[in-house]
């Protein structure tokens, strides 16, 4: 059995997400929950309110009641890019540079462990 979870827009580089997507992909969600909670990156505080709704959603499906959440893991974790807001800043010379203000889409399916 699986649930997932989608946080669409969020305000964080899909780089920066990615990196810390990294750490916890395939793992326990208790073990996943923990490097989340005392990571100092300001882009685990979006990756951990996916995960924890992923596993909410399984556990409010009518066969989730019979799943503990200590035996589920994370089977898929992606992180897409989303929109990306146009800016502009002067630079010398009288020019202008472009800034790009990227945002992601958070993906997460959790699942049984495999027996």
């Amino acid at each position: 059995m699986e649930a997932r979870a989608i946080a669409k827009w969020v305000r964080y580089s899909p780089f920066k997400v990615r990196r810390i997507a990294k750490l916890i992909r395939g793992k326990v969600v208790d073990d996943a929950l923990n490097i989340l909670h005392f990571s100092d990156s300001a882009a685990a505080k979006p990756l951990e309110k996916a995960l924890r709704s992923a596993v909410a959603n399984l556990l409010n499906k009518e066969e989730g009641a019979k799943v503990s959440p200590e035996d589920l893991i994370i089977k898929e974790l992606r992180i897409d890019e989303g929109y990306m807001l146009k800016r502009f800043r002067a630079a010398s010379m009288g020019r202008a540079t472009r800034i790009r203000r990227r945002s992601c889409h958070i993906s997460v399916v959790v699942a049984d462990k495999p027996e």
